[in-house]
C-alpha cells in the first residue's frame, strides 16, 4: 500500500501535513460535535477511530476524514428523539448502507459527474471555507440564522456588524493568511500554513495581542454506546440513515475528486476505487458508532491542508490521527495556547487556494453548458448545500442533452458545442492550466 521509495522527505510531508490537518480537526470536531447535542470530545473520537481504517483500506491516500456539518442536522435530530443511542444507530445503519452501495457498485457512478460541476463544487467550497471563518477572524459576536443554510446570507449579518470587529482578531488571520502565501511563493515545499499558525502565534506574542485560544481539551476514551432496537425504528431510523449514508458517499466522493483536481491529477480513478473508498468508510464508521461518536466524511480543509504541508501517502491519515490523540493526552497543554483565530486563518487560506482564478477568467471561451455548470455549483454550495449543488450542476447538462435529442433532433447542430475559438471544458486536463497545476 505504501510507496516503495519512501524517503524523508516524504516523511517530513507527511508528518507536517498529518499536523496541521489535525490542528485544523481540533476545534471543527469539538465544535460540531456539540451542536449536535454529542459530548464535544466524540468530534474528535470520530477522526482517531476512522483515520486508520480509511488510510489502511481506502484508494485516495491523502483524503483525510471526519465529522462534518453536513451530517449534522441528521445526527441532532437522532439524538434529540433518542438520545446518544439513537445517534448511535442512525450511525451504525448509515454505515451499513454505505457498504451496500459499496457492494452494489453504485460509488463509480459519482465519478461521473462532469469536470466543471467538481472544479465548481471546489470554487465553492472554498468560498464556504473563507466566509465560514468570518466571525472567528472578526471575532464578532452575533446571533446568525442557522435554520438557513444560506452562507451569503450568514456571512452579511456578520458583515453588517463590522464595526464590532477586534483589530487583534483580524492581525493574526492576517499575520496567518500572508504568511502562509509568502511561503508557498518562495519555498513551495514548505508547509505554508503550519509556517503561517507559527508567524501569527509568534507575532501576536511580541506585539501582546491577546484573542481567544483554544483552550484545555479533554482526554477521556469514551464507552461503548448501549442501544436497543424497537419496531418503530424502521420509520424513525432507517428513513434517517439512508439520507445520512447518501449524503455522506456523496461528500466523500465528491472531495475525493477535488483533492486529485488540487493536486494536479486530473485522470479519474479507476471505477472500483470509488466503491472501494465507501466500503472503507462504511467499516471506519461503524466502528466509530459503537461508541456514538459522529459519521466520518472526506473534510476538504483538513485534505487540503495536508496535500499543501506535503502529506503524500496513506501515512499522513495516519499520523493526523496520531497527532489528534497525542494533543488530547500529551500535548494538550501547549496547543490549547493556538488563538483560534490562527486557526481560522489557515482555514480561509486553503479556502483561497481553491477559488480557481484561472478559471474565472476563462468563463468567456468556455462551452456555455460548462461555465454554467461551473457557475451554478459554485453558487449553490453557498446558497443550499453541497449535495444539491452537485445535483444542480449535473442537472444542467441533462437538461441540455434532452434539448438537443428531442427538441433540436435532426437540426445539424447542437446548442453549446464549441464554437471557433471556444474552449471545450469537458473532462479533459485543458480544463486547469498547466501553470495553474505547477502553483498549487
Amino acid at each position: 500500500m505504501f510507496k516503495l521509495h519512501y524517503s524523508w522527505s516524504a516523511l517530513i510531508g507527511d508528518l507536517f501535513g498529518g499536523f496541521i490537518a489535525a490542528l485544523i480537526a481540533i476545534p471543527y470536531g469539538l465544535a460540531l460535535a456539540a451542536m449536535m447535542g454529542l459530548p464535544p470530545v466524540l468530534g474528535l473520537v470520530t477522526s482517531i477511530v476512522s483515520a486508520p481504517i480509511t488510510a489502511l483500506l481506502g484508494r485516495n491516500p491523502v483524503l483525510i476524514g471526519g465529522t462534518a456539518s453536513a451530517t449534522v442536522p441528521f445526527i441532532a435530530h437522532a439524538v434529540q428523539t433518542q438520545g446518544l443511542g439513537g445517534a448511535a444507530k442512525v450511525c451504525v445503519v448509515a454505515s451499513v448502507f454505505m457498504m451496500a452501495f459499496s457492494l452494489l457498485r453504485l460509488g463509480r457512478h459519482i465519478q461521473k459527474v462532469p469536470q466543471p460541476v467538481v472544479t465548481g463544487f471546489s470554487c465553492g467550497i472554498g468560498a464556504m471555507m473563507v466566509l465560514s471563518q468570518l466571525a472567528t477572524m472578526t471575532a464578532i459576536s452575533t446571533h446568525l440564522d442557522r435554520t438557513s443554510n444560506n452562507l451569503l446570507y450568514q456571512s452579511w449579518q456578520i458583515l453588517s456588524h463590522a464595526g464590532q470587529a477586534h483589530p487583534g482578531a483580524l492581525a493574526i488571520s492576517a499575520f496567518v493568511i500572508v504568511a502562509a502565501f509568502a511561503s508557498a511563493h518562495f519555498v513551495p515545499h514548505a508547509p505554508a500554513p503550519l509556517i503561517g499558525v507559527f508567524a501569527a502565534v509568534g507575532a501576536a506574542a511580541a506585539l501582546g495581542i491577546h484573542e481567544k485560544e483554544i483552550g484545555s481539551l479533554p482526554f477521556e476514551i469514551p464507552p461503548f454506546a448501549g442501544f436497543s432496537w424497537a419496531p418503530a425504528d424502521v420509520v424513525h431510523v432507517l428513513p434517517a440513515a439512508f439520507g445520512l449514508a447518501f449524503v455522506g458517499s456523496v461528500n466523500i466522493l465528491i472531495t475525493s475528486r477535488v483533492v486529485e483536481h488540487f493536486r494536479g491529477r486530473h485522470k479519474h480513478l479507476k471505477r472500483a476505487d470509488a466503491d472501494t473508498e465507501l466500503g472503507a468508510y462504511g467499516i471506519a464508521n461503524v466502528v466509530a458508532g459503537m461508541f456514538a461518536a459522529p459519521m466520518s466524511v472526506g473534510i476538504p480543509a483538513r485534505s487540503l491542508a495536508n496535500v499543501r504541508c506535503g502529506g503524500s501517502t496513506r501515512l499522513s491519515n495516519i499520523f493526523h490521527a496520531v497527532f489528534v490523540f497525542g494533543f488530547l493526552g500529551l500535548g494538550g497543554e501547549y496547543i490549547s495556547r493556538i488563538p483560534v483565530p490562527a486557526l481560522a486563518g489557515v482555514t480561509a487560506y486553503i479556502g483561497l487556494r481553491l477559488l480557481e482564478w484561472s478559471t474565472w477568467r476563462r468563463l468567456p471561451r468556455m462551452r456555455r453548458v460548462d461555465a454554467s455548470a461551473f457557475l451554478a455549483t459554485a453558487i449553490a454550495v453557498l446558497v443550499v448545500n453541497a449535495v444539491l449543488a452537485v445535483a444542480i450542476g449535473c442537472s444542467l447538462y441533462l437538461l441540455r442533452y434532452v434539448y438537443s435529442r428531442f427538441i433540436r433532433r435532426g437540426a445539424g447542430t447542437v446548442p453549446g458545442n464549441p464554437a471557433p475559438g471556444r474552449l471545450s471544458a469537458g473532462c479533459g486536463q485543458d480544463w486547469l492550466p498547466s501553470k495553474t497545476i505547477q502553483k498549487l
